[in-house]
């Protein structure tokens, strides 16, 4: 007993294996992302097939969001996550195997089916394993690490024959890598999840603008980093500046979410949120009359609307938390997950359909609209609602629109919260 005692690793090296797996995925991960549009416009498919492709890869995460704590319950979460990386492995396979656009949408349904499982699990994982005085620090690492790393995996697109089935096939090596930490963890698994609880009306009432941010940025987040490669394809950009563009994108979330997050700290976060939104019309405007010349004039534009994007996800979050009680935050984590998740697929799907009839740049509209009227309702609730007072605020957390944010699986959720139980 004593000599596994010493064999025993620090919380933090233990917790390390699960970021240092989720960063080989996002590395796949971002590789897909650029592989499918070139691929795919060098076949001579429109760019609205690249994007029923990323719809159907919305579909498959919104019903992972549905089913993951099921899946968790049944088999315990390190049997779940290698079930889910078998699938992620099992999707990267098909795109080697064929060319064909209905299987490569059944595959991506999988994939984002499995890849938001894996979230859901690992994430459950990491809040279960890491100490409370630094179980922030654990996440801001592993949410920065996938955010890099889906732009490493981007600019990877640079350096791959498209013509050659080796995107995929490197993309499948890499998920296997990624196994290997986690099944080789000696890092003591949760408890499966006893209960979990959507409840819409009631979280409408504790934070209609937490709420309906998250029903706004799930599209908004698919659109400009599922679109953006899609957008530079059809645009005449080459492999190597997609690259580019996917990589340096990721980094407009360090250079415009922190410090909007920090100053959301100490003034309203609904003003934060306001700015955001503009920060999308202008910055999401200016690229939709971009010439198509200017690489890194796009780069920029694409790195603030992404940048804004992802400050809508943290801050709403923060912002429902601080309008929330404890005993509720597993259930409005649950109920934001949802939101954030149907948001994900139904928004991306009608801007693929307005590509169809308006061209590439309907997506960049698509944004605008929704971006306009989210600030419009948070304006509107700022007449309704006094600021919450500077002592309710929880702290503000670094988090990316590109991981899913999923409740602790492992604590219990009470039965569903009923509007009428909340304070008024």
């Amino acid at each position: 007993m004593e000599a596994v005692q010493r064999a025993s690793p620090s919380p933090l090296r233990a917790v390390s294996g699960l970021i240092v797996s989720m960063a080989l995925v996002a590395i796949g991960s971002g590789l897909m992302f650029a592989f499918i549009p070139v691929k795919l416009g060098e076949l001579g498919f429109s760019p609205s097939v690249a994007g029923w492709i990323l719809t159907g890869m919305a579909a498959g995460g919104f019903v992972g969001c549905l089913y993951t704590g099921r899946l968790v319950k049944r088999v315990g979460h390190a049997r779940a996550y290698m079930t889910l990386a078998a699938l992620t492995i099992l999707s990267h396979v098909f795109l080697a195997l064929t060319n064909d656009p209905a299987v490569w949408t059944a595959a991506r349904m999988v994939y984002g089916f499995a890849v938001t499982g894996l979230f859901i699990v690992s994430q459950s994982w990491l809040n279960d394993a890491s100490p409370n005085e630094w179980r922030g620090r654990v996440m801001a690492i592993f949410y920065m690490a996938y955010v890099v790393c889906i732009g490493i995996g981007g600019y990877m697109i640079s350096f791959i024959d498209t013509g050659t089935a080796a995107g995929p096939l490197l993309a499948v090596s890499l998920v296997t890598l990624a196994i290997l930490p986690v099944g080789t963890t000696i890092l003591r698994a949760p408890l499966p999840p006893e209960h979990v609880s959507i409840a819409l009306r009631a979280v409408w009432k504790i934070s209609p603008v937490g709420l309906a941010g998250l029903l706004a940025v799930g599209g908004l987040t698919l659109l400009v980093q599922g679109f953006a490669p899609i957008y530079a394809q059809a645009e005449g950009y080459s492999q190597s500046q997609i690259g580019l563009l996917l990589f340096l994108m990721q980094f407009g979330m360090i250079a415009v979410q922190l410090p909007l997050g920090a100053l959301s700290d100490r003034i309203d976060r609904r003003y934060v949120l306001v700015a955001a939104t503009l920060l999308i019309v202008i910055f999401a405007g200016l690229a939709a009359r971009n010439d198509g010349d200017a690489l890194w004039l796009l780069i920029l534009l694409f790195a603030v609307w992404a940048g804004a994007t992802e400050t809508i996800y943290a801050v709403a979050n923060a912002h429902a938390n601080d309008r929330a009680s404890p005993e509720y935050y597993v259930a409005v984590s649950t109920t934001m997950l949802f939101a954030w998740s149907l948001s994900g697929f139904v928004i991306p799907g009608f801007a693929t359909l307005m590509t169809s009839f308006f061209g590439v740049k309907a997506f960049m509209y698509v944004a605008i609209a929704i971006a306009a009227a989210y600030g419009l309702f948070v304006v509107y609730r700022m007449a309704q609602r006094e600021a919450a007072a500077a002592d309710e605020h929880v702290a503000y957390e670094p988090r990316a629109a590109q991981a899913v944010y999923a409740p602790e699986l492992s604590a219990p959720v009470e039965d569903e919260i009923e509007p009428e139980q909340l304070p008024s």
